[in-house]
This record gives C-alpha cells, structure tokens and sequence, in this order.
C-alpha cells in the first residue's frame, strides 16, 4: 500500500482521509485572523492547517505590462503584484504561527514559492512541503523542496499527464522518497462537473503515488465522493466568515462546513470497509425480519406433510422457504403445534440436513 508520514501520521488508501486547512489569503492581514483559523481548524478535526509563502516580490513582477492584468475570473481587472502584496502571509508571521499551532496540536506546513520561501520553512522545521498548482511546472523548485528529504505534495490543476510525469520525475531525481499528487481544478470556485473524479483511481494506477484531491467547489459533496474513488488526502480553503471580502474568503469553507466535511470523508472511507458479502452485526437483531417456514397446523408424530402445512412467513427462525418442496411429502418426527419454526431435525429422512445451520 502506497504511503507518506506526516508529523508521524500515516495517509494511504487504508487510513482515514487526511484533512488539510487551506489558511491562503484568508487572515486579509491580520495574524489574529491567522490564530483564529488555526484554532478553528483544529476544532473542526483537521488534520493539517497549510499556509503559502511569499512575497509579491518572489512571485511576480511589479509591472504594468498588460500581461501582469489579470482578465476575467474573480480577480479580473487586478495587477499580479497588487494581489499578492494583499494575499500574501508575511514571512515574520510564519514563526508565531508554527508555534501557536505546535502549541494546538495541530500540523502546519506551507506551499513554498521560490527557493528563499523553502530556506524560511526548513529553518520553521516544516513536516512537509505542498506545491501548488501553478507551480508543477516549475521542477526547479520542485527539486530544491524534493531536497530537504520532507514529504511532498503536489497539486497537479492544470497540468496534463505528461507535466504531472515530469513533477513526480523531478521530486525522485531530487531525492523525495514519500510523495503524493492531488487531483485538482484551478478555477475559484470550479464546478464540481469539470472534477472528473474518475481521474483518481486512474492517477494512482498511472503514477504510483498518494493520490488526492485539492477541492475548489463550493461545498462538500465532491470531496467527501473523492474518498470512496482512493482519495486519501483532502484539502480544502478554510475562513472564518466567506463575507469578510478578503481574495479567497468566497470559496472557502466556513467551520460549520469544515467539520462537516471532517466527518463527512471519515464516515465516507468506513463505509468502504472490504469485501463483505456475511450478515453484520447491524443485522443480528433482525433475523426476526426475514422469511422463513413455519407450521400452521396441529400435526401428530408421523404425519406426512402436505403444501398446506406450512407457510413461508416472518420471523426467521425456521429453515429458509427455499427448502420447502424438500419438505413437503416428509414424516414428521414429533408432534408440532400452530407456530412452530420449521426445523430440520423436525423431518425424517434428512441426515443431510440435521447439521445444517438455519
């Protein structure tokens, strides 16, 4: 069974779904917001709180050339730089941070940017890295966070098979021994209908790696589906208030929903459970429920039993109706009254049956 460890808490296929808290630009500047999301978080039953760093310095470039303007979608009309320079986490955050949540309980680790933001977050001792989207194709990057030797993951929005092959091929040359990819749709919000969820199943077999879902849909019913396709990782945005107006507060999750979706992918992986096809202990209490033959007539010792003489009705305590033409033209053994549960040791002539389980 393919895994990675994280904070020594092991996520495959075979272990409950491992919830990541997308913190992102949610804390709209304010590293009590910041807190508070980590506490909410951890409230929920989370797994992880994840964070991004950079600066709008090391993402982009403070230019006013038409392609540094963004066009459509949420952020239309907005320059690059002047998004990041709102979105970003500054980096002397990023130390209270990992402690507050050390001091919660909680796993924290980041989405690094550019060579500088793995620097900052090895010297945080990260548990892990997280590369996002937009950041697949950058295998440098993907090679120097492979190099620490802390587990990776890496959201694949965006990138076709053959991108998805050159990250995974990146992080192994660099060394990464436990890697995971996320399946993913790079739209804010995306619809679940361009998830394509099938793709799961088919990323694990192709790639051979932990295998999850980085969700963009506006609630829950997509990820919690992605458990029962192997799905073991699940990350999702996370804000305290979605009106709060802040870059990525509109698609995010707000704590009710978080938790919700906590227990949700949790009772989602225990309902897969294995192949079973045997009665269950649910089940026990309610053999009561089924058909089964019983007499109902007075019948003397002797008596050759006739169609009339029973019926197939509940409870089930008596021997399966399909064994009823194997019955009709035995002796009985014994007197029998209205009532009585049909039973094989009540029949003549059926050695074969006497040991035979209802």
């Amino acid at each position: 069974m393919k895994s990675i460890t994280i904070a020594n808490r092991r996520i495959a296929c075979d272990a409950e779904p491992y919830v990541i808290a997308e913190l992102s630009a949610n804390h709209n500047g304010s590293l009590d917001t910041a807190k508070k999301i980590i506490m909410e978080a951890k409230k929920a039953g989370a797994d992880a709180v994840k964070l991004q760093t950079y600066t709008p310095d090391t993402i982009t470039l403070d230019c006013e050339n038409e392609q540094f303007m963004i066009s459509g979608g949420l952020w239309d009309g907005r320059k690059l730089y002047d998004l990041y320079q709102e979105a970003h986490l500054p980096w002397a955050w990023h130390k209270p941070l990992f402690e507050f949540a050390k001091k919660h309980e909680i796993t924290i680790f980041s989405s690094p940017f550019d060579n500088s933001a793995v620097d900052l977050l090895e010297d945080l001792n990260t548990p892990a890295y997280k590369i996002a989207s937009f950041e697949a194709i950058d295998l440098p990057l993907i090679k120097y966070a492979a190099g620490t030797g802390k587990p990776v993951i890496i959201s694949t929005g965006m990138a076709d098979d053959e991108e998805i092959q050159e990250a995974i091929n990146a992080a192994h040359e660099a060394g990464c021994k436990q890697l995971a990819i996320l399946h993913c749709v790079s739209g804010y919000p995306a619809p679940a209908s361009d998830y394509n969820l099938r793709t799961i199943p088919d990323m694990s077999a192709r790639f051979g790696v932990v295998t999850g879902l980085s969700d963009h849909t506006l609630d829950n019913t997509t990820a919690i589906t992605s458990v029962a396709l192997g799905a073991a990782i699940i990350e999702k945005h996370f804000t305290l208030d979605r009106r709060n107006g802040g870059p990525d507060d509109s698609f995010s999750l707000e704590p009710p929903e978080l938790k919700q979706l906590c227990e949700g992918v949790k009772t989602a992986w225990q309902s897969l459970g294995k192949i079973d096809y045997g009665r269950k202990s649910s089940e026990i209490g309610n053999v009561q429920f089924r058909r089964s033959l019983y007499f109902v007539r007075n019948l003397k010792e002797g008596h050759i039993i006739q169609t009339g003489d029973v019926r197939s009705v509940r409870p089930g305590f008596g021997i399966p109706p399909k064994h009823i033409d194997e019955i009709v033209g035995k002796q009985i053994t014994c007197d029998v009254s209205f009532g009585t549960a049909v039973k094989w040791e009540l029949i003549a002539d059926n050695p074969s049956r006497k040991s035979n389980p209802v």
